[in-house]
Order: structure tokens, then C-alpha cells, then sequence
């Protein structure tokens, strides 16, 4: 396997993996106030213009990860409506 596509599915998994702990604290403190939702509905509009370059650019890496990168914000951003 090319280097490059390691790096970009090792830089996907952390990226895409940081939200994890926001969820988890999210669901143990029954509590998202602190959370940004501005923040989260830029990260998500950015993601789903990155999965659109992607599909674009025929660039699986980028087709990888950016559906799971936006379905986890949007889990952070429903959340927020559930525990604001």
C-alpha cells in the first residue's frame, strides 16, 4: 500500500475519530451546552462540501471518511436538541 494512502486513511481516522469523546461525554453528562452548535454546523457544511470534492475528485480517502465525519456531527448536533 502507497504511503499517501496511509497517511490519508491514518489522517482520516483521527479526524473523523475526534468527535468520538464529544459524543461519549455528550451521553455520560446528559449534557451538550457547552457544545457550540455553530461550530458543529460549519464542521458539518464543510464536510459535506469535502465529501461533494471527493466524489468530485474520485478520491476514495476523501469518499472514506467524510460521510462518517458528517453522520457524527450530526449525531453531536441532535444531541444538542436532546440534552441542550
Amino acid at each position: 500500500m502507497d504511503s499517501v494512502i496511509i497517511l490519508g486513511l491514518a489522517a482520516g481516522a483521527l479526524t473523523t475519530g475526534s468527535t468520538i469523546p464529544q459524543i461519549l461525554k455528550i451521553l455520560k453528562t446528559k449534557s451538550a451546552g457547552d457544545i457550540s452548535t455553530l461550530f458543529f454546523l460549519f464542521m458539518g457544511c464543510g464536510m459535506l462540501l469535502w465529501l461533494i470534492y471527493g466524489i468530485l475528485r474520485s478520491d476514495i480517502i476523501i469518499i472514506l471518511w467524510n460521510p462518517l465525519s458528517l453522520s457524527l456531527c450530526l449525531i453531536i448536533l441532535g444531541l444538542k436538541r436532546v440534552y441542550p
